[in-house]
């Protein structure tokens, strides 16, 4: 893997090629995220070998980064889809992942949605109420065909992460909560005819530094598979989310990996290793690998405080203003350096606002924001009337492909014909 780094002259680099010169290959202006297509493969092959000869697969969460080229390279390298909506759908299948490595969540799923996923048989649709089991059940009965589902249990689990994140606590709108499961067990009997139940799934949050939560939550779904298994009904996997956390520098994290041999170890100790294991990661397989380079359009001086101003702002990473979110920021031909900067962008709301990062006595004139892979372009919008940004991607040192920034123009004229 190799993702953002430096060469021995301090210029910052993607892939082993230097920032500035993928740029001028591209032919791009800033704002433009440029991602290392090679690292999103090897971080891919990697979490898959972890399975070893365990059964099950590596479901990447797609709304962390739906580009195309970046679906195809983790399908390419074995992985598969976790999606949550029609058009995620459309796009794991359109990038080459099998229906049979194919997940669908969300708790608002639309008729279309789900006669999408049934339609093309995709592995499970993850159910996410009671209310949803009849549903599901009615457009496979219309469709002629027979869903295969699982239901997304609630495990009532607190993480230490920001509460927009943390999705595995009982007041979270997503999952069945335990108290419910019976209830849940006898809809899906009723629509024994539409429905298959293959399997059990849940998902506690982002952002974990450990698999000690993530065990917590796996053990309650482990414990609703025992007592499935004890009333006769099969089962053929456990979906058990994925969260994995990537370290934004300064909080060092357990690699994906440990969090794959840590589910396998508890399956095992509870009696459930035949069961499939399926793991959703998203932020873990793109966020290191991809990175967003600002201009420098001035700076400003207000007392003893020194702001710089870019021309990245929260409308291309909102990260920083939802979550309180931190990204190390830096210039992109030099090793960052003090005096550090206070660093906003140019949108007009004070919560754009990146923070204070070491750019050096003199400002650049280009600066890389580290760690943009996931939920960076995905998240973006055209707030204050700024176009979306360009994405390039890079494949073995080379510029593979461009997809440019509509402009400022096709923005215009979109608003005056509303």
């Amino acid at each position: 893997m190799s993702g953002f780094g430096r060469d021995g002259s301090g210029r910052a680099t993607l892939g082993g090629r230097a920032l500035f010169e993928l740029r001028a290959e591209a032919g791009v202006g800033t704002p433009a995220y440029f991602y290392d297509l090679d690292a999103v493969a090897d971080a891919t092959r990697e979490l898959c070998a972890a399975f070893g000869a365990a059964p099950g697969f590596v479901a990447y969460a797609v709304k962390a980064n739906t580009a195309g080229s970046i679906v195809r390279a983790v399908a390419q390298a074995g992985g598969g889809a976790d999606v949550v909506s029609g058009g995620e759908l459309r796009v794991a299948l359109g990038a080459g992942v099998g229906p049979e490595r194919i997940v669908m969540s969300g708790v608002a799923k639309q008729d279309w949605e789900l006669d999408l996923a049934i339609g093309h048989g995709i592995r499970a649709i993850q159910l996410e109420s009671v209310e949803e089991i009849p549903r599901v059940a009615a457009r496979a009965r219309a469709l002629g065909k027979t869903a295969r589902v699982s239901l997304r249990i609630n495990p009532d689990v607190e993480i230490d992460s920001h509460a927009h994140i943390a999705t595995g606590h009982d007041e979270a709108k997503f999952g069945i909560v335990a108290r419910d499961l019976p209830t849940a067990f006898e809809a899906i009997g009723r629509g024994a005819t539409a429905l298959a139940l293959d399997g059990l799934s849940t998902h506690v949050g982002s952002m974990l530094t450990t698999p000690t939560p993530y065990l917590e939550s796996a053990r309650v779904v482990c414990s609703a598979a025992r007592e499935l298994r004890a009333r006769g009904k099969p089962l053929a996997f456990v979906d058990l989310g994925g969260g994995f956390g990537i370290d934004y520098g300064g909080a060092p994290v357990e690699p994906p990996p440990a969090f794959v041999r840590a589910a396998l170890g508890l399956l095992a100790e509870q009696g459930l290793g035949d069961l499939a294991l399926v793991v959703e990661p998203g932020r873990s397989l793109v966020a290191p690998f991809g990175v967003l380079v600002a201009s420098v359009v001035q700076s400003k001086t207000s007392g003893t405080r020194r702001w710089c101003m870019i021309d990245a702002g929260m409308n291309d990473l909102i990260r920083p203003a939802l979550y309180g979110a931190r990204h190390r920021i830096e210039p992109v031909e030099r090793a960052p350096s003090a005096p550090e900067w206070q660093v906003v962008g140019p949108v007009c709301e004070s919560s754009d606002d990146f923070g204070l990062h070491p750019l050096g006595g003199e400002l650049p004139g280009v600066v890389v924001l580290r760690d943009a892979g996931a939920y960076g372009f995905t998240m973006a919008s055209e707030y204050n009337g700024r176009p979306l940004p360009a994405e390039v991607f890079v494949a073995g040192g080379k510029v593979a492909h461009v997809s440019r920034s509509p402009g400022v123009e096709a923005w215009v004229e979109r608003r005056l014909g509303a």
